[in-house]
């Protein structure tokens, strides 16, 4: 019985340090930045900006999160057909971990524009759908998230 002690006491020490390092290595930065424009410029000022968090923090041994919130005519940043800027996203794509870059599209843009456009729209590699960008981005407010809009 006192070995079971032992061996169970043991184990519950191994599982707080795992639990512990894994909270140790979550990200503490976290950023949404919002594309609601068709104009290149905004579109590289925002992978400009996403670039830049991710670069700070990293050369400060820290993890940063940012998603980039494409909704409106930004849409078209993440439209496989019409992005002006889909080699940049795809180099960011890659960025090492801990930090991360994720690209969010507006679902209820890509439906208006599929419904204008009578086709379905292809998005980029990697894009999550969202069901309203608007939704997505209080929520993240919500959550503590800090909020730029270039």
């Amino acid at each position: 019985m006192r070995r079971f002690l032992c061996l169970f006491v043991a184990a519950g020490g191994l599982l707080l340090a795992l639990i512990g390092h894994s909270f140790a290595d979550e990200a503490k930065h976290h950023l949404v930045i919002q594309v609601d424009t068709n104009d290149r410029h905004t579109m590289d000022f925002a992978l400009t900006n996403a670039t830049d968090v991710i670069r700070y923090y990293q050369g400060v041994n820290q993890a940063a999160v940012v998603e980039i919130m494409a909704c409106g005519p930004g849409l078209h940043m993440l439209r496989e057909d019409t992005s002006p800027v889909k080699e940049r996203i795809k180099n960011l794509s890659k960025i090492p971990p801990p930090s991360k870059i994720q690209f969010s599209a507006c679902n209820n843009t890509k439906e208006s524009m599929e419904k204008k456009e009578g086709r379905p729209l292809e998005l980029l590699p990697g894009t999550t759908v969202v069901p309203l960008g608007m939704v997505r981005l209080m929520e993240l407010q919500e959550q503590g998230w800090s909020y730029v809009r270039p």
